[in-house]
């Protein structure tokens, strides 16, 4: 998407768990090195420094501003995506966002963190890119993957963005967001992971691999023994469980109110919730969050003039 000074609109979702684009998913570890490593698959290249890209996950930080990881993982994202635009060069306008509680007291700071450098030169992948920032706009998680289609929202909705380190809830009445009933936990897939490997080790005395237990999150099923998925999946039941009371303390009654859920986490209630899912939606699609905040950048820059 391009505004009136031709600088594309790229919306990322810095997740703890994945980076998301409208085009591309990838992991957000970020180890950083002051020599060139043997292997330089998703190596970044910026500032004399060495960063391998991709490898695991992000830990939980309340602050994503406090190191460098998400800005050198934004420079990723963008690389990703003029690449998939055959270019090496662009001006490029970001659109990212946060937790729904932390958006107005770190909104500022995010904005300044993404443009502290107005033009980068860095390398990913054996490409060189040269990029000139020109504006970021910074929107409320998880609202942003349902925004354009906020009109299908009558009655009361209640909103879950389950990510990989919070769970954001909102609600929704008569197509209008209720700012004073936004919450945010700390409370993501990652939590389910912890307690599935604490759970094997305690049943089995067997370590398994945090992709063995993403692998059954997503899909209900892995090629392991019966016994670890029976366990496994005891766990992810377990954990959405918790979700559900976590949603009734916020006022959730499925009786009264429709529950749409968004992020990595709605494949866990798709495979393990134990409820009539009739009144719930999950958005499949990882890379909502990161073309709605694309949308609403450019309906911003638009009423601001920006066409």
């Amino acid at each position: 998407m391009k505004n009136s000074n031709d600088s594309l609109i790229l919306g990322i979702d810095h997740g703890y768990g994945n980076i998301k684009t409208a085009n591309k998913t990838f992991g957000a570890g970020v180890y950083v090195s002051d020599t060139e490593p043997a292997f330089k698959d998703n190596l970044l290249t910026w500032n004399g420094k060495y960063y391998t890209i991709g490898e695991g996950h992000k830990e939980f930080v309340a602050d994503k501003i406090q190191d460098m990881d998400y800005y050198v993982l934004t420079l990723a994202a963008v690389a990703y995506e003029l690449r998939a635009r055959g270019l090496r060069e662009a001006k490029v306008h970001l659109a990212a966002g946060l937790p729904l509680t932390w958006l107005s007291a770190q909104k500022e700071a995010f904005r300044s963190y993404l443009l502290q450098n107005k033009e980068v030169e860095f390398s990913f992948n054996g490409i060189d890119y040269r990029v000139e920032f020109t504006g970021a706009d910074i929107f409320p998680q998880g609202f942003a993957a349902i925004a354009d289609r906020i009109h299908e929202f009558s009655g009361t909705n209640m909103l879950c963005d389950i990510g990989n380190g919070t769970m954001n809830v909102m609600l929704i009445n008569e197509k209008k967001p209720e700012n004073r009933r936004c919450f945010t936990e700390k409370f993501g897939t990652q939590q389910c992971v912890i307690q599935a490997k604490e759970d094997m080790m305690r049943t089995h005395h067997a370590t398994v691999d945090e992709s063995v237990i993403t692998r059954v999150l997503r899909f209900g099923k892995a090629d392991i023994a019966d016994e670890f998925l029976e366990t496994i999946t005891k766990s992810a039941k377990n954990y959405v469980a918790e979700i559900f009371r976590n949603l009734r303390e916020h006022g959730y009654d499925p009786r009264m109110m429709r529950l749409t859920v968004v992020g990595g986490g709605g494949c866990l209630i798709k495979n393990f919730a134990d409820c009539d899912k009739s009144r719930i939606t999950v958005i499949d699609d990882i890379r909502a969050t990161a073309k709605g905040y694309e949308r609403l950048a450019t309906r911003q820059r638009k009423r601001s003039g920006n066409k």
